[in-house]
């Protein structure tokens, strides 16, 4: 009696994931698996140009997100990305480091300016309006959160990613943001070739 049972319970599974399956229209089936990171962005260069993931042709983008006024995280990575770039000599002129501030009301072009030129003159600082950078940072899934210290004062609590973006503008790899800059050279080695 059991073995009926369970038979007649299998075959009526199997039929009701049919009946699901086939109810689904052809039009509303997925095609394609969306990537969890995408690539677009349209920010603001220091020098005032609007720039896209598309607009450094050649190059392998390698980008940060993160503020002038961070008091550890930023500094220490945007060192280790110098160290990269130096450890990686003629192969560096085909990535393209870019550092994204979360901070637009502190990160004006002149503090951004002059915070990157203490770490390494290829790294293009990018701002744009607080939903440009929301955008962005959807785009990325990049965390970032204004967090009060008090006397009005705040500090962003933030993600710490490197992302690579192939020379098409595509989305390729997630780098973790404590690398030293030695192994961070390896990997981008092993990507860029």
């Amino acid at each position: 009696m059991s073995d009926a049972f369970g038979l007649l319970r299998h075959t009526l599974l199997v039929a009701a994931f049919w009946i699901c399956c086939c109810a689904i229209s052809p039009a509303s089936r997925p095609t394609a698996v969306q990537p969890l990171i995408g690539a677009h962005f349209s920010l603001v260069t220091l020098d005032g140009r609007r720039v896209t993931e598309k607009s450094f042709p050649g190059k392998w983008l390698l980008i940060y997100f993160g503020y002038t006024f961070c008091p550890d995280v930023c500094p220490t990575q945007l060192s280790e990305v110098g160290e990269a770039l130096h450890r990686l000599g003629p192969l560096a002129s085909r990535l393209q480091p870019i550092f994204v501030t979360v901070d637009p009301a502190r990160d004006s072009a002149k503090e951004m300016t002059a915070y990157l030129e203490a770490f390494d003159p290829r790294i293009v600082g990018l701002r744009g309006d607080p939903d440009e950078i929301e955008a962005a940072a959807k785009q990325y899934r990049v965390y970032y959160r204004a967090r009060a210290l008090g006397d009005g004062s705040y500090a962003i609590d933030h993600s710490s990613f490197l992302y690579v973006l192939n020379p098409q503008g595509r989305f390729v790899e997630i780098l973790a943001g404590n690398l030293p800059g030695h192994d961070l050279a390896d990997a981008l080695r092993k990507l860029v070739k």
